[in-house]
């Protein structure tokens, strides 16, 4: 079967994955940590955990206006039992191969979760740690500033616009825009259609790097 370029004629130098929602879900557990936190604030569960995704735990804490609330201290209270609870998270379909065929010095992770539960988190969907790891404690600003991504294409040693970005998420997927990258949207954990000018994909088992790095299916 021939294959067909998601980009044609447009190789990559490397690719840059966000995790939660791109190549693992983790959305069962963290709304259950994050519903906690939010009924015990008496906030609404369901506007809590709408508001985290693709964010660092520090930036959706103060979207809420908590008086006299200590930031650091619910971060770490978040962290912590985000870490504790791994049950029901799992790989994106083909993620595990398709990551393991890149060379080390092609890709990283590019994440707003904090550097543990990143780790906690790959383990826990059997996925491998990359050689290059942007969490929520190396840049200052989160996403949708495109800091974590450059950052992620510098440590690489790729100029950012011969990178890919792999998201799900709008804040993420506005980070990968504002960078310079290509963005390919990752579809697997949509509830619903998200309207993007961008490719989308359901999974990784159709997707081959070819020798060019040019990125098919």
């Amino acid at each position: 079967m021939s294959q067909s370029l998601l980009f044609p004629d447009r190789p990559f130098a490397a690719f840059l994955f966000d995790m939660d929602g791109t190549v693992l879900t983790s959305i069962v557990a963290s709304e259950r940590v994050w519903g906690t936190w939010a009924r015990k604030h008496g906030l609404d569960v369901e506007a809590v955990c709408k508001s985290i995704h693709g964010r660092r735990a520090v930036e959706t804490v103060r979207s809420f206006n908590i008086p006299d609330v200590d930031e650091d201290a619910e971060v770490l209270w978040l962290k912590d039992a985000e870490i504790a609870d791994t049950d029901g998270i799992d790989a994106i379909e083909g993620a595990a191969a398709f990551l393991n065929a890149l060379p080390a010095d092609r890709w990283a992770v590019v994440t707003s979760a904090p550097r543990e539960l990143a780790k906690v988190r790959l383990a826990a969907a059997g996925l491998p740690i990359p050689a290059v790891l942007i969490t929520a404690e190396d840049v200052d600003r989160g996403k949708p500033a495109p800091d974590c991504f450059l950052l992620a294409a510098q440590r690489l040693g790729h100029p950012i616009e011969d990178c890919l970005v792999f998201e799900d998420a709008p804040a993420g997927i506005a980070a990968g825009e504002a960078a310079g990258a290509k963005v390919v949207v990752v579809t697997a954990t949509h509830s619903h259609p998200l309207e993007t000018p961008h490719p989308g994909v359901t999974g990784y088992g159709p997707l081959v790097v070819t020798t060019s790095g040019a990125l098919a299916f």
